[in-house]
């Protein structure tokens, strides 16, 4: 499938009117495997850009071009691996809690202990030291499936390799639904915009996530010149790394949602919010109050961005889940692991490899970034509370669906930082100079916003991350 006719395929499903295409620009193959990474990631991203194009033109602006160049498209998917500090890159750490290991049945499972509590809480369950080969010899002893019930049950990080048939017609895979679900959850007045210079300025955006979609997601609205709001629990864990790549144009403020005082200062938040973004585990936010229902009641014309693994329903909604588990899960693994095992003309089994890119993570961010401002689009024609669904397992069956590569045509290495040149940006921080990928989406006349992430916490209240108190007023048709 062509970029544009993924790109026609999201605009249709997004439920808005048909849009033009942005120009994509250069090839699909430059990433290590048989999947259209490129073609989703850019597919995505310009359907999100001309979006963010009809609001603007509803704040009084003009049509506009859009260009995506796949290369670009397709090193977003690694923009956290492009980050510098000090003109140094990251450093690679081993974790050997997260991994493939192979079970008693033959059969692989990867695990993931992406938090120390995570690793620790799985070595227990394990019963083996932090070390491969123990992980391994403990691994060995479990038949796969029981492992991963196992791992479910205490909550913990983990998913048996399959293929994608097996996927499809698990109970699970089978209540997957489209990369992109829009539902009308309320009623409310149309929201009026006033004229702006950006297509989000003064839109108000709750930032309840972690690692790594649901931040991405918000990033990109920040990006259009939404006021984000990052709130995190400061007892909870999360990762510099992703924290940097992400946080670029938001604001950072720390409520625990355990005390009584903290969720009401979250629900005076709701109160003047547009958007609503929630990453946490299906039902997490809900038994503290905060359902999609309970915010269009206490926000009537909210949009509820919703991210997860595995969806919204059925026996795996509330599991927790990685990028590499998606990938394990869905049968992607497989896939990649067949292709490069025959690229190295192996005359062993083929074992499971990942992809070399947050594929799923990413652009499941950017497609609950078009769901929300395709909701937006919705409330300004004819109002509404919305709620907005994307996981990583919907994006990994929309990857699948976009066809394969030729083999032949499928690069053997890939070096994301050449030739981006133009999409990187740089700020001082007091840790040193901060290099970054930018945004990698091209405007006429509202080019995207490149802003560093931020360095303090802020207070929990609304201003603009860009023009402070001077962010254009957001009314709604009540006003």
């Amino acid at each position: 499938m062509t970029p544009q006719a993924a790109f026609e395929y999201l605009n249709r499903i997004a439920g808005i009117a048909p849009l033009g295409a942005p120009a994509f620009e250069g090839v699909e193959a430059v990433v290590p495997t048989p999947l259209r990474v490129a073609t989703a990631a850019a597919a995505s991203l310009g359907l999100g850009a001309c979006v963010a194009g009809e609001i603007w033109r509803f704040r009084g602006g003009e049509r506009q071009s859009v260009a995506v160049d796949l290369k670009a498209a397709a090193a977003s998917l690694v923009s956290y691996s492009l980050l510098r500090r000090g003109g140094l890159p990251r450093a690679d750490e081993a974790v050997p809690t997260t991994g493939f290991y192979q079970c008693a049945d033959g059969r692989w499972i990867h695990l993931h202990g992406g938090f120390p509590h995570l690793a620790m809480r799985l070595l227990d369950l394990l019963n083996a030291q932090n070390e491969p080969h123990a992980i391994l010899e403990s691994v060995s002893k479990w038949s796969s499936l029981a492992l991963e019930d196992a791992i479910a049950f205490m909550r913990l990080c983990g998913a048996v390799v399959r293929t994608e048939e097996e996927w499809r017609t698990s109970v699970q895979g089978r209540l997957v639904g489209p990369p992109i679900v829009l539902k009308k959850i309320g009623e409310a007045p149309p929201l009026r915009l006033c004229d702006s210079d950006m297509p989000l300025d003064g839109v108000r955006v709750l930032d309840l996530t972690r690692v790594l979609a649901g931040p991405a997601c918000s990033r990109v609205l920040a990006s259009h010149g939404a006021d984000v709001l990052a709130i995190r629990a400061e007892r909870l864990p999360t990762l510099d790394l992703f924290d940097l790549d992400t946080g670029a144009g938001k604001r950072l403020a720390y409520l625990d949602l355990a005390r009584p005082g903290d969720a009401e200062t979250l629900r005076r938040l709701v109160r003047g919010a547009h958007v609503f973004v929630d990453s946490y585990r299906p039902g997490a936010l809900s038994r503290l109050g905060f359902s999609p229902a309970a915010l269009a009641h206490v926000a009537p014309g909210i949009t509820y961005v919703a991210v997860s693994t595995y969806g919204l329903e059925g026996p795996w909604a509330e599991r927790r889940g990685w990028e590499q588990l998606a990938q394990a899960a869905t049968g992607i693994a497989v896939e990649q692991g067949a292709f490069m095992a025959a690229r190295r003309k192996s005359r062993r089994e083929s074992l499971p490899e990942l992809i070399p890119a947050a594929v799923l993570d990413y652009t499941t961010g950017y497609l609950g970034a078009v769901g929300a401002m395709a909701a937006l689009l919705k409330r300004i024609r004819g109002g509404g509370s919305w709620l907005v669904q994307v996981s990583l397992a919907a994006t990994a069956a929309w990857l699948q669906s976009l066809g394969k590569i030729e083999a032949a045509s499928v690069p053997e290495r890939w070096e994301p930082r050449d030739g981006l040149d133009g999409y990187l940006g740089s700020c001082d921080t007091r840790a040193g100079r901060l290099e970054f990928l930018g945004p990698v989406v091209r405007m006429s006349k509202t080019p995207p916003l490149t802003a560093p992430p931020p360095e303090n916490a802020d207070a929990p209240r609304w201003a603009s991350a860009y023009e402070g108190a001077d962010a254009a007023e957001v009314q709604s048709a009540q006003a």
